[in-house]
């Protein structure tokens, strides 16, 4: 990272100007006319000495700018005491040896372009989109999901060996409601022959009717609880067998989803497998005085916990959510022993997780402070309604499918269509911080003007479409290019430096788990390709100098955009 080469120099640069060590920062500069980093140091220091900023900046400027390898150019003092760091034509030339395709080659030269190390031998668990079988996919789970995937890979993206995990419910009284709802609508029950779409839109409906009846009918109630006990045990008959066929075709539809969603999960671990164990590490947090008794119940204390008290086993003895939880933290570091564990879900599971993890660290020490809880809001229509034909909650297939019949009206080819669609949601929900809820506008979102997925699609295409022009039109005409040559005017100029910052916005997207960083990075480098592309003519058959150097401006600008599209989990499109 270029932040930490000048993070260093200033750190020489303080001890040689005889001042004190200090927690600066060293960032992008909001205005290229400020520079290309700048650092907050001589702001710090002063405060910590009661000296000037503007003075300590003096003090450290004649220590600054040569880095030996010539990649700053100057460092200049502004307002009240930042430095500002210019970058040289040097360090572009060499950003554009690493980000640009050869264009002389298929293979990529900048396919790590963007990469880092900084958490190479670090092992990263990431759970997301844990869905509920019997029960549509709905649009919180493409939330999770969403969120889950670019996270993943923007661990990769950092040298992290990266475990995806999805944990999907498949035991409960819900579950049980929807098991009634098959056995009283069998007759219309779809044989397995039909599409999986048809027969999971069979286990909604049965899904609904249960939970509808079992509301207004308490005979209706006490024959979930006993459907529901009867799968726990795994009691043989016809509950269970209707359980199974219905389990089924929900992994099999979710297997299809994901498929299509650009999600490959390492650990699929379900509800039912850790429900026994949640149950047996309750009781023993009992015996060992961390839980208490309360009316039959176990549960953590308020006074234990510091935040609430939380009921971890039923009057019943059954385990709760909090006991299975419990036990999932420690069954997902038994199938990959993590150094740190994500797990995304919905915001109002926040006060839920707080008590959960604080249990985590009391009752598996070795785990302590190991998993942290990411949370997303709602997504909704400018409407506010969410209803559409599958019933009241639209679900998130249906949401897929409304948005490529859109996308169709531009481009008829379906898997162009689709793979539009899939950006257009995934980028609504990343550009957002985590945590925010977002209103998902079809016409914005599937713009080809501005601030969607759909826009950076195409600026890649474009891009793509210019360097497969060069190569039709003469393949010979493209030697790989000497980059410490080239030439660089002012326009070009500015371009590469957008480009250059691509590593800094993946790493700070990393560290701060803020993909929208990346979607607002993403934009500029789109919006001023656009702007380079219209006003500035790339091949020139008269100038093959210039035609060379934009080329490879060109190409760098692809790479970059694929590799961040990629880190959003948004399809890469080669034409549109």
């Amino acid at each position: 990272m270029t932040s930490e080469i000048i993070h260093k120099q200033i750190v020489e640069a303080l001890k040689r100007a005889n001042l004190p060590e200090s927690d600066f920062d060293v960032e992008l500069a909001r205005d290229f006319a400020h520079g290309d980093y700048a650092s907050n140091v001589a702001l710090i220091v002063g405060k910590s000495t009661a000296v000037e900023p503007l003075g300590i900046a003096e003090k450290l400027l004649p220590y600054l700018g040569n880095d030996g390898d010539g990649y700053i150019e100057k460092v200049e003092i502004a307002g009240p005491g930042f430095l500002n760091f210019w970058l040289s034509e040097k360090y572009h030339s060499n950003v554009l040896q690493k980000a640009a395709i050869d264009p002389t080659s298929p293979r990529l030269r900048g396919a790590r372009w963007g990469w880092n190390d900084s958490l190479r031998g670090k092992k990263v668990m990431v759970e997301y989109t844990d869905p509920n079988v019997m029960k549509p996919f709905h649009i919180g789970h493409l939330m999770s999901n969403a969120i889950g995937e670019s996270l993943s890979r923007l661990y990769e993206a950092s040298g992290a060996q990266v475990s995806r995990t999805n944990y999907f419910s498949d035991v409960g009284l819900a579950i049980a409601r929807a098991v009634w709802g098959m056995k009283e609508m069998k007759q219309t029950m779809p044989a397995e022959t039909v599409d999986v779409r048809e027969r999971t839109d069979f286990l909604g409906k049965a899904y609904a009717f249960g939970v509808k009846q079992a509301e207004e009918d308490e005979s209706v109630m006490s024959e979930a609880k006993e459907i529901n006990r009867q799968i726990y045990v795994k009691q043989e008959g016809e509950y269970l067998e209707l359980y199974n066929i219905g389990r089924r075709w929900s992994l099999e539809h979710f297997d299809l989803l994901y498929k299509k969603l650009g999600s490959n999960f390492d650990h699929l671990i379900a509800e039912s497998e850790v429900s026994k164990p949640g149950l047996e590490m309750s009781w023993q947090a009992l015996k060992q005085g961390i839980f208490t008794e309360s009316e039959g119940a176990v549960v953590f204390p308020e006074e234990k916990s510091g935040l609430h008290t939380r009921v971890f086993v039923t009057k019943e003895q059954l385990p709760t959510y909090e006991a299975k939880e419990l036990a999932l933290v420690g069954k997902k570091h038994e199938l990959f022993p993590f150094d740190s564990s994500i797990t995304i879900t919905a915001n109002e599971q926040n006060d839920y997780f707080k008590v959960v993890l604080k249990a985590v660290d009391i009752i598996l020490p070795e785990l302590a402070g190991k998993t942290r809880h990411v949370s997303h809001g709602m997504l909704r229509l400018p409407s506010g309604k969410m209803s559409s034909r599958t019933g009241n909650v639209i679900t998130g297939e249906a949401l897929i499918n409304d948005v490529v019949l859109k996308a169709k009206e531009k481009n008829p080819d379906e898997k162009i269509a689709e793979g539009v669609a899939i950006g257009a949601i995934k980028y609504s929900i990343l550009k957002q911080q985590p945590g925010k809820d977002i209103i998902f506008d079809f016409e914005k979102s599937l713009s080809l003007e501005g601030d969607s997925g759909p826009y950076l699609q195409y600026a890649y295409a474009r891009a793509r479409s210019v360097l497969e022009k060069s190569q039709s039109s003469n393949p010979k005409a493209q030697p790989n290019p000497n980059f410490q040559n080239l030439k660089l005017g002012e326009r070009e100029k500015k371009l590469v430096r957008v480009i250059a910052r691509f590593p800094e916005i993946i790493k700070n997207a990393q560290v701060h788990l803020a993909p929208q960083n990346i979607c607002t990075y993403l934009i500029e480098l789109a919006s001023e390709f656009n702007s380079f592309y219209a006003s500035n003519q790339i091949i020139n058959p008269e100038d093959k100098e210039t035609t060379q150097l934009r080329l490879v401006l060109t190409a760098a600008v692809a790479q970059t955009l694929s590799n961040g599209l990629y880190t959003l989990g948004i399809p890469v499109l080669e034409h549109m």
